[in-house]
């Protein structure tokens, strides 16, 4: 290949992570890049290029961590926002206008199911939810009108992990964007365009970020569809600040070699919860007895960090649990190093019903658990002594 180009090999999460796909070396660069601290920057007129300043999220460590998060996806264009719920916002609002249509999994994070029940109908949009394993009621649902598809995966707290393919399919039959909020997987676990999915949101706060000190969201896809969302968070205001945004490519820089062990770690966890009689329900989609394992097993190059469980006792079984443990922490969030442990009825599923948690899954005495990095064996001996202190 003397006389030709030779095709550049692609490069694997752990490479990415680091690196990203454009980095260049340079003498004297510093290997960890500085925090541009600064809210503006000199410009006089266009001729001097782009006008940065920081609420226009341009900043130097704003577009680096972009870069290298649409490195990670496979995508165009990626943009970092100040928050997981500003990236979902944003996005939604890129893609929809007044009398516009979305058909979203009913398998949603709270916030998320009350931003399309209660916001956008304000904003003039419905949304229609349905079942994600049901093609047939994705099929009906679509209208004239229907712009979006918006699904999550695996879902909050419940771990299920639906085929996206045959959803995507029927969007590009009828010209829709399928959005996913792909924060429970990472692009380490799955990577969603490789699926057909046209948008990938993350809440950075969790894995990305990895270490439980930053709020921030990620928005990845097409240059057009990130061109717009940067637009419209200019006016809505959403912007990361510099400082996180290092943080953020920092948390980025060990994001596989973390999530292996988050990955190694929740399975030995879910398969030791899997044989406890106080447990009436493990969910982990690692697990053979989880009603998707194998299409995460052909979608997933890792099962992922949560594991949910059913107490048998209930509310008041999972108020002890939590009570007792030592070594996890009982707090909402997730994906950091620690192992945090919450009742969605309490955190992210608060805003529903009794009767909506129950459909979706979610009965008192639910308990989400964000496995941490920490030894497994320290892990396992917390839940242990925690499950029999619900009989003292």
């Amino acid at each position: 290949m003397s006389d030709l180009a030779r095709p550049e090999r692609p490069r694997g999460p752990a490479t990415l992570g680091i690196h990203g796909n454009d980095h260049q070396k340079v003498p004297g660069e510093p290997v960890v890049p500085p925090i541009v601290q600064s809210a503006t920057f000199h410009w006089a007129t266009p001729d001097d290029g782009e006008l940065l300043y920081g609420r226009h999220g341009n900043n130097p460590n704003i577009v680096m961590v972009g870069r290298k998060i649409a490195a990670l996806e496979g995508t165009e264009d990626a943009v970092a926002l100040s928050s997981g719920m500003g990236g979902i916002a944003m996005a939604f609002l890129a893609l929809v206008e007044a009398g516009d249509h979305i058909v979203a999994s009913s398998h949603l994070y709270g916030a998320t199911q009350v931003l399309l029940t209660d916001e956008l109908p304000r904003r003039g949009v419905e949304t229609t939810f349905v079942s994600p394993e049901a093609l047939d009621a994705w099929r009906e649902a679509v209208r004239p009108n229907t712009r979006v598809f918006h699904i999550e995966l695996p879902t909050n707290p419940t771990l299920r992990f639906f085929d996206p393919r045959p959803i995507t399919a029927l969007a590009r039959l009828h010209g829709i964007t399928v959005t996913c909020d792909a924060t429970f997987a990472s692009p380490v676990n799955f990577r969603s365009i490789d699926a057909g999915i046209d948008v990938v949101i993350h809440s950075a706060t969790k894995y990305l970020g990895g270490h439980s000190d930053l709020i921030a969201g990620a928005v990845a896809g097409s240059h057009e569809l990130v061109a717009e969302v940067t637009r419209l968070s200019r006016l809505y205001g959403p912007a990361l600040d510099p400082n996180s945004a290092w943080l953020l490519d920092r948390g980025i820089r060990t994001l596989d070699v973390r999530v292996a062990r988050h990955n190694a770690n929740a399975e030995a966890i879910a398969e030791w919860f899997e044989k406890r009689e106080e447990v009436s329900a493990t969910l982990y989609p690692g697990l053979t007895s989880h009603p998707d394992h194998e299409i995460a097993s052909e979608l997933m190059r890792g099962f992922g960090g949560m594991v949910s469980i059913v107490l048998k006792g209930g509310a008041e079984a999972a108020d002890r649990f939590m009570a007792a443990l030592s070594v996890a922490l009982a707090a909402p969030s997730l994906g950091g190093v620690e192992t945090l442990v919450s009742q969605p009825r309490h955190t992210s599923h608060a805003s529903l019903s009794i009767e909506q948690r129950h459909a979706l899954g979610i009965p008192d005495g639910f308990v989400r658990i964000s496995v941490g990095i920490e030894n497994v064996e320290d892990l396992i001996a917390d839940f242990e002594q925690a499950l029999e202190a619900l009989d003292s």
